[in-house]
């Protein structure tokens, strides 16, 4: 579907688009402030941080959504890791009103974990300290994606104090763990199957076109993370002594690495497919900025930038065990290890890529290296069924809150726990959207968020609550949930 022959969709009512849009604008600082409280909370989810942070993080969101006093119920829980016995994951906020006047019911998701902040000396703020510039609100989880939970929050506001108390069923899903690989999410969503179940479901935790412009993610990637170990030598030897003699692992390492690309910098792994798709024009010019460039560095890849961002294949390694510069010594390592981040293109399973990965590596392991494959998490992409009747209800909502045509896009990056809400409610509309764009800059030093996003954001899915809670008429397939 594109834009051009989508149905036609009935406006919201003018008055009531209006009560909404002042809610939204009165409400705003009120929603700054949340977030800022909720930036904070240091909530990093990985392993060696303080998990109490994470808790306290959880604990604010429970808050948040008890003070709303639109749910029958809000419960903050944690489930143990599968395959990691005695293991609890991060604790995750749940909370439900049932639909009434057969209304449909819609799940609202973000997470309120965040990124570790990396080297504080690269932020030019502090990470944890929210800090308004311009119109950015800066800091760690500012927009990645406490700033999501924030746009549920206020969109709620908004709609009960433009209409009243809805007959909408709302039902809250905010996860404790997204940035470590959601590991529990599997468990947490079959211990609340029956308290997550919705007809729509909308995942913010996306980004847009630009701040002007809306976007509506109807495709993503997905990921085959693993470690990788490279072992030569039984032990260490004198660098002088035995050094172009005996292969060491970093040279068999890096040897190993540059087979994953062609000359061009493309996946060269047979076996990994790309997804066959048009994309929108967006030129060198435009990567160079966003991608920060350096003067002289060229993209990599082959064909339209956004295909190779959305429908191919990559693949990077992302971090390395080696001793730093400060501690090299004249040694012949006899292991490295790495850690090794595949993206797989829509219409691809995870678990073939990654296999597809290893036999590759295997094959090419140079002098007879040792290799041993370790911490593998795969999580598939996901496609966005378009036809329905939910994408014709977020694009209106979108283009009466930012008036502008929103854009179908893809991500380049992974949402895999998408595909698992999926499989387990599969006659739920998904809608991925999000308060991002593209100077957020998630995950690196000075993320940001722009208020004017947050702003139409949460203007978009107050009015995406208001139409499907009944103040438009939707048509039969909204109504029967086909």
């Amino acid at each position: 579907m594109t834009l051009d022959d989508r149905p036609t969709r009935p406006a919201t009512p003018a008055d009531l688009l209006d009560r909404l849009r002042d809610s939204v604008r009165d409400g705003l600082p009120a929603a700054i402030a949340d977030l800022s409280t909720l930036v904070r909370i240091p909530s990093v989810s990985w392993d060696g941080f303080d998990p109490a942070h994470v808790e306290a993080s959880a604990a604010e969101v429970a808050r948040l959504l008890t003070e709303l006093d639109v749910f029958d119920t809000v419960v903050v829980d944690r489930v143990e890791i599968p395959g990691a016995q005695g293991v609890l994951g991060q604790p995750a906020v749940f909370a439900r009103r049932a639909a009434r006047g057969g209304k449909p019911t819609i799940l609202l998701y973000a997470h309120h974990d965040v990124q570790p902040p990396g080297d504080e000396a690269d932020w030019q703020t502090p990470p944890f300290e929210p800090t308004v510039i311009g119109d950015r609100l800066y800091g760690r989880g500012a927009a990645d994606d406490k700033a999501g939970v924030i746009a549920h929050v206020a969109a709620i506001r908004a709609l009960v104090e433009a209409t009243g108390d809805p007959e909408l069923g709302i039902a809250v899903f905010i996860e404790g763990e997204e940035e470590f690989g959601s590991r529990s999410f599997g468990a947490l969503l079959a211990k609340h199957r029956d308290l997550l179940a919705a007809d729509v479901i909308v995942v913010a935790d996306s980004d847009n076109w630009n701040v002007t412009t809306p976007s509506l993610t109807v495709g993503l990637r997905g990921n085959a993370a693993f470690t990788l170990t490279i072992a030569t030598l039984d032990h260490a030897s004198h660098s002088g002594m035995f050094g172009g003699a005996a292969p060491d692992a970093m040279l068999a390492a890096v040897r190993l690495l540059a087979t994953l690309h062609d000359d061009d910098g493309a996946v060269a792994v047979e076996g990994m497919r790309a997804h066959e798709q048009s994309v929108p024009a967006f030129d060198e010019e435009r990567l160079r900025e966003e991608a920060a460039l350096l003067d002289g560095v060229r993209s990599i890849g082959r064909g339209e930038i956004l295909h190779r961002l959305w429908a191919q294949p990559a693949i990077t390694v992302t971090g390395i065990d080696a001793p730093s510069v400060q501690n090299a010594s004249n040694t012949l390592l006899p292991k490295v290890s790495v850690k090794i981040s595949a993206r797989v293109a829509p219409g691809q399973d995870a678990r073939e890529a990654f296999e597809a990965v290893r036999a590759h590596l295997e094959a090419h392991a140079p002098f007879g290296a040792h290799l041993a494959f370790s911490n593998v998490d795969c999580g598939n992409p996901f496609l966005v069924d378009t036809s329905g009747w939910a994408v014709d209800e977020a694009l209106t909502a979108m283009h009466e809150a930012w008036g502008e045509e929103p854009r179908l896009v893809g991500v380049g990056g992974s949402i895999p726990f998408i595909a698992q809400l999926n499989d387990t409610f599969p006659d739920a509309h998904v809608l991925v959207t999000g308060v991002e764009d593209p100077d957020t800059r998630a995950h690196s030093p000075n993320e940001s968020l722009h208020l004017g996003v947050l702003h139409r954001a949460v203007l978009t899915e107050a009015v995406l609550l208001a139409r499907l809670g009944g103040a438009v008429e939707l048509g039969a397939a909204s109504r029967d949930g086909e």
